[in-house]
């Protein structure tokens, strides 16, 4: 007879489940009284190559960003101070969100350019931050490095983030962790945040 271990019936002491809850209190026994003597041992000055598990306490302290982190998208200028966007639709085209909105505008001043857009929207309701906009704006135009993961809004209208808002905003470079020549770590381990 073939049943499949899914349907095979219980044994006695798996229907009582002691030892399932046996086996998941000693493995959080044994990482909870490790991390105690790993930070007792701390605390008298003994290196380990790993430190004990801390919890960050987040608002008053912030926790470094790697670069490679996309966070809240920002819109770049020219030297100008005139958007690099040219309204090539890219960005719009290949977002798996479709949450760019994009309105082309002739740009008339500038004979190189021959379009810029008039609104430039991102819901950033529906934006999953997948990345793909910046790695297909030809323009350079888009980028996600502003260090920005805390926003929210009452409203749905007001996660929509306008071209305005985000020519404003610049790379924040004091959440990003920091590295020497050598590939060394230099940042500090947590932010205090001011």
């Amino acid at each position: 007879m073939n049943i499949h271990d899914k349907y095979k019936p219980l044994t006695f002491w798996e229907k009582l489940y002691f030892p399932t809850i046996f086996a998941g209190l000693s493995l959080t026994s044994r990482k909870f009284f490790r991390n105690l003597a790993l930070h007792i041992l701390g605390l008298f000055g003994s290196k380990f190559k790993q430190d004990g598990a801390v919890t960050i306490q987040y608002p008053e302290y912030l926790r470094p960003f790697f670069p490679r982190l996309r966070t809240m998208h920002r819109l770049t200028k020219r030297e100008d101070g005139s958007p690099r966007c040219v309204a090539c639709m890219m960005c719009e085209t290949v977002c798996p969100a479709k949450c760019i909105y994009i309105i082309a505008d002739e740009k008339i001043d500038n004979p190189q350019i021959e379009k810029m857009p008039q609104v430039f929207d991102i819901d950033l309701g529906l934006c999953i931050f997948c990345g793909y906009c910046v790695e297909a704006c030809p323009e350079d135009a888009i980028r996600m490095d502003t260090g920005i993961l805390e926003f929210s809004n009452y409203t749905r209208n007001g996660m929509i983030a306008n071209m305005n808002s985000m020519l404003a905003l610049q790379p924040l470079d004091e959440r990003y962790v920091k590295y020497d020549k050598n590939g060394e770590r230099i940042s500090e381990k947590y932010l205090k945040q001011s």
